[in-house]
């Protein structure tokens, strides 16, 4: 399983958990950067995209936005903390649930 994450300056302990969850790859868009501010494409093998909502801008979370939308890949929005997180991928059943 693939995944992009929009938002937020460090993943911390979240990145260790998701791979901890069948996570294969993880391509981490702080959205801080110009260059990733500009980004219109995502990797063809992405699964779903989850965007840290109290870490990024307004048009970082639309491009992110437009991005699943042009290539219907689900999207979900969380704080950014692992209950959160975990909470929306229960409720959207992206990835199989564990118990940590």
């Amino acid at each position: 399983m693939s995944i992009v994450v929009f938002g937020g300056d460090c993943l911390g302990g979240i990145e260790k958990n998701l791979y901890a969850w069948g996570v294969k790859k993880l391509v981490h868009i702080s959205g801080r950067k110009p260059f990733d501010r500009n980004k219109n494409t995502l990797p063809k093998t992405t699964d779903f995209i989850l965007v840290l909502t109290d870490f990024i801008n307004h048009n970082t979370a639309r491009t992110a936005k437009i991005l699943a939308k042009e290539q219907a890949v689900p999207i979900i929005y969380a704080k950014r903390s692992w209950c959160s997180i975990k909470n929306q991928l229960k409720t959207e059943r992206i990835i199989e649930v564990k118990k940590n």
